[in-house]
C-alpha cells in the first residue's frame, strides 16, 4: 500500500522498527503471511512514530496516518492478533541481558523535504514586452516535469560546465550639468494665451452668442472691451485648443521666414551685402593688387597741438622708396661693375595678399587657370588629380576679386578636371577636359550647374586624360570678316582634335601623334643596331601651344620628351622635332613678345629655351632636382618667366643671372607647387598647389626691363 498527496509525492511512511531476521514465522499462505507481516510492522511503526515524531508532523500528515491505520485494521480483521501479540512476547523473552547491553547502530537518513510554502521568484515583469512569450516557456516546463516521472523519454546525466570569468567594466563620462531656467510672465500675458482662439471679431461673436444662448462678460484685454460666449467645457478643451493654436502659430512662421529667406529680393540684398562686407575686409588687400593707393583714416591731432602725418603721406612715402628701389634694381648690373655695395639694393620678393580656397576646395589639386577674355576679374579654376591612383570628383569653380572667400560659379564633374578655358566669342562659355577623356562646355552666367554640352555621345571622343584645351582664334580668310573660334584639345591618346559645336559636340582629328625612334649618335667601329619594335604608334600628347602670331602653327609636347612644331593644314607630318627632354613634356609656350623664342619644362628637372629655327636648345635652366609642372612668361617683359616647381614657385629675369631665379618662394611641408598664372593688368602671380589654395602675391621690386627681344 503506498499513499500519495496532492501533488503526486510518495509519502508513505516508513517503518522505524526492523524485525530480527533469526526470528522464526511460522509459514501460512501467501496473503495471509504478508498481511500478517505488514500489521505487525504497521502497528509497532504506528506506536513508535507516535511517541517519538508527533510533534514534528503537521496535522494533515497525521490524518492521513490514522485513515490508513484504520484501513489496515479493516483488512486484517481475519487475522489473529493473539499470534502477533505472542510473537511479540517471544521476541521480548529471547533478548537477554547480553543483547540488551550490546551496542546498536542507529543511521539517520534524510527524509523528502515537505514544502509548507512555496512561492517562485519573479525575473521578468508582468508588464514587458516578453512576459507572454516566459509565462508559456514556464507552463511548457512544468507539463515536462509532470510527465517526467516513470517516462522512458527522460534521462538523468550529469555534466560539468565552465563558469566564465568575471569581468570588471568602467565607464567614464562627462558630468551632467543641470541648469534651471525661469520667465516672468503678467497675468494679462496668460489671460490673451488662454483666450487666445475665444477673441474673434464682433460679428462673428453676436452670431455665436445667438446660436449657444449663453452669454458672459469678459475683461477688457489692452484696447477695447469685447463680449463674448463661453461653452461649458471650455476648462476641457483649453489645453487642447491652445497646442493646436501655437502649432498653427508656429507653421505660419516658418511659412513666412522661409518665404522671405527664398525670395529674389532678399536674396540680391543679402549678394550687395556679402560685396559690401567682403570689400571692407580685403580692401587694403585689392588696392595692393590693383597698384591704387591704401586709403585710411587719418590719424587725430595730438594734445600738444602739433599735427602728426598721416598714414595716407606714409603710404605715399613708401610707394617712392619702392620707386627708387626699383630704379636700383634695373642698373644692378651696372652697379656691380662700378663695385657698389649690395645693400643698397632691396631684392625682389614675393608678397602674399590673399588665396582663393573654401571647405569645398579642401584637398582638392589645383589643375589649371584660366582669366575670363572679357572680365579681368574673374577667374576659372579647375581641380583634380595627376595621379591615376587619386581620382576623384572633380570640380571647375570660378572666383571673383569682390569675394575670394567663395566662388561665384561651382560645377561638379563626375571626373577629375584636368584643363579649362573661357571663350573669347562667346565669353560665357567654360570649356572644360576631364580625366576620363570627356569635354564639357558650361554657362557661367547660368545658375544652372548642368553642362550645356557634353562629349560622352561623341563617336570620336578621347579615350585618354585631356591634358590641355583651348580657343583659338583663326583667320577666317579674305572672304569672310574677323576670326573665327575654335576649340581644340590634346589628350593621352595621341590626338590633337578640333571640337563643333552645334547641337552637339563632335570633333575631327587635327594631328595623330606618331612615336618616332630617338636619333643616337653611332660610335665608331659600332655595328648599326636593328630597330626596336614599338608597342604603340601613337605618342601620348602633353600639352600644346599655337604661334601668337600664326594660328596656322603651333608646337605639342609629349610623353617621350619630344616636341613637334605642326600644322593645321598638315595632319600626317611633323615640321619640326625638337630633341632635348629626358621625361614627359609638361608645357610649352610661345614668347610674347620675341615670338621665335618658345620655353619648354619637363619631369626630367629642367627648363629649356629654345629657338624654332634650332633644335639645339639655347639655355637650360635647373635649380632644383624636382619636375616642373607649369611655365608662364610674364605678359610685360619678355625676360621674366615664372615655373612652378614641385617644392617652390620661382621667377626668372633673363636679364639679370641666367643660372639662379631671382625670386624663389618654398611651399608648406606636404605641399606641391602645380601651376602658375600671371594677371594680365598688374604685377601680381597667382599659385595653386596640391592642398586647393590658390595663391596670389604682389611682385615687389621686380622692374621689367625696357626691351622686348630677348
Amino acid at each position: 500500500l503506498q499513499v500519495f498527496d496532492d501533488e503526486g509525492k510518495d509519502v508513505t511512511p516508513r517503518p522505524l522498527f526492523h524485525s530480527d531476521p533469526n526470528t522464526v514465522v511460522p509459514r501460512q499462505g501467501k496473503l495471509f503471511a504478508s498481511s500478517a507481516y505488514f500489521g505487525a510492522t504497521g502497528s509497532g511503526f504506528l506506536s513508535s512514530f507516535s511517541t517519538h515524531q508527533t510533534s514534528g508532523v503537521n496535522a494533515k500528515l497525521l490524518c492521513l496516518l490514522l485513515n490508513l491505520e484504520q484501513k489496515k485494521s479493516c483488512l486484517l480483521t481475519s487475522y489473529n492478533f493473539s499470534d502477533v501479540q505472542v510473537r511479540q512476547e517471544e521476541i521480548k523473552e529471547e533478548l537477554t541481558k547480553a543483547d540488551l547491553d550490546r551496542r546498536v547502530d542507529i543511521y539517520l537518513t534524510e527524509t523528502e523535504t515537505i514544502w509548507i510554502l512555496d512561492m517562485p521568484s519573479v525575473v521578468v515583469s508582468v508588464e514587458s514586452e516578453d512576459a507572454g512569450r516566459v509565462l508559456e516557456r514556464n507552463r511548457i516546463y512544468v507539463d515536462i516535469c509532470k510527465n517526467r516521472p516513470g517516462n522512458d523519454r527522460f534521462v538523468e546525466k550529469m555534466m560539468q560546465t565552465v563558469n566564465g570569468a568575471t569581468k570588471n567594466k568602467e565607464v567614464q563620462c562627462d558630468k551632467i550639468n543641470m541648469e534651471d531656467k525661469g520667465m516672468m510672465v503678467t497675468s494679462w500675458d496668460l489671460y490673451d494665451s488662454f483666450n487666445v482662439l475665444e477673441i474673434e471679431p464682433t460679428s462673428k461673436a453676436e452670431s455665436s452668442r445667438a446660436t449657444t444662448g449663453k452669454s458672459s462678460k469678459s475683461h477688457t484685454t489692452r484696447e477695447h472691451d469685447q463680449t463674448m460666449s463661453l461653452s461649458s467645457d471650455r476648462g476641457s478643451t483649453t489645453s487642447s485648443i491652445m497646442i493646436s493654436e501655437s502649432a498653427r502659430i508656429h507653421e505660419e512662421e516658418e511659412c513666412h521666414s522661409e518665404a522671405i529667406l527664398t525670395s529674389e529680393n532678399f536674396q540680391q540684398n543679402l549678394f550687395f551685402m556679402e560685396r559690401v562686407l567682403m570689400e571692407n575686409i580685403f580692401q587694403p588687400k585689392l588696392a595692393a593688387y590693383r597698384q591704387f593707393p591704401v586709403l585710411t583714416d587719418p590719424d587725430v591731432t595730438s594734445d600738444t597741438g602739433g599735427t602728426v602725418k598721416t598714414k595716407q603721406e606714409e603710404h605715399d612715402k613708401e610707394k617712392k622708396d619702392k620707386e627708387e628701389q626699383k630704379e636700383a634694381f634695373v642698373g644692378l648690373s651696372i652697379l656691380s661693375d662700378l663695385n657698389k655695395t649690395p645693400e643698397e639694393i632691396v631684392p625682389p620678393r614675393l608678397e602674399r595678399l590673399w588665396s582663393y580656397m573654401c571647405d569645398l576646395t579642401n584637398g582638392h589639386s589645383v589643375s589649371s587657370m584660366a582669366w575670363s577674355k572679357v572680365n579681368p576679374d574673374l577667374l576659372a579654376v579647375g581641380y583634380g588629380a595627376f595621379d591615376f591612383k587619386e581620382q576623384k570628383k572633380g570640380l571647375a569653380c570660378c572666383w571673383s576679386l569682390k569675394n575670394p572667400m567663395w566662388p561665384e560659379r561651382i560645377f561638379r564633374c563626375e571626373h577629375g578636371v584636368t584643363a579649362l578655358d573661357f571663350s573669347m566669342a562667346s565669353p560665357n562659355l567654360l570649356a572644360v577636359g576631364m580625366y576620363n577623356g570627356s569635354v564639357a562646355i558650361y554657362n557661367v552666367q547660368s545658375c544652372n550647374d548642368a553642362a550645356l554640352l557634353d562629349s560622352s555621345e561623341s563617336s570620336n571622343k578621347h579615350t585618354g586624360p585631356v591634358w590641355q584645351l583651348r580657343w583659338v582664334e583663326q583667320d577666317r580668310g579674305a572672304t569672310e570678316d574677323g576670326k573665327k573660334e575654335r576649340l581644340i584639345c590634346i589628350s593621352a591618346d595621341g590626338r590633337i582634335t578640333e571640337w563643333l559645336i552645334q547641337k552637339r559636340l563632335d570633333c575631327t582629328d587635327l594631328m595623330k601623334i606618331k612615336r618616332t625612334e630617338s636619333e643616337k649618335k653611332k660610335l665608331p667601329g659600332e655595328k648599326e643596331r636593328k630597330s626596336e619594335a614599338l608597342i604603340s604608334r601613337q605618342a601620348a600628347g602633353m600639352c600644346f601651344d599655337f604661334h601668337p602670331k600664326d594660328a596656322n602653327f603651333y608646337l605639342a609636347g609629349t610623353e617621350e620628351g619630344q616636341i613637334h612644331q605642326c600644322s593645321c593644314s598638315r595632319n600626317e607630318q611633323f615640321l619640326e622635332t625638337y630633341r632635348g627632354h629626358k621625361g614627359p613634356v609638361y608645357k610649352v609656350a610661345w614668347n610674347p613678345f620675341s615670338t621665335d623664342m618658345f620655353l619648354s619644362c619637363s619631369a626630367d628637372w629642367s627648363i629649356i629655351l629654345w629657338h624654332q629655327d634650332s633644335q639645339t636648345p639655347i639655355l637650360t635652366f635647373s635649380s632644383a632636382t624636382a619636375c616642373v609642372h607649369d611655365i608662364m612668361w610674364s605678359p610685360k617683359s619678355a625676360f621674366i618667366f615664372a615655373a612652378a616647381n614641385e617644392s617652390r614657385v620661382e621667377i626668372w629675369d633673363l636679364s639679370v643671372s641666367t643660372l639662379n631665379p631671382v625670386i624663389s618662394c618654398s611651399a608648406s611641408p606636404g605641399v606641391k607647387v602645380t601651376s602658375v598664372l600671371f594677371a594680365k593688368n598688374t604685377d601680381c602671380l597667382l599659385v595653386g598647389d596640391s592642398k586647393g589654395e590658390v595663391g596670389v602675391f604682389e611682385l615687389q621690386n621686380l622692374a621689367a626691363p625696357s626691351s622686348s627681344k630677348v
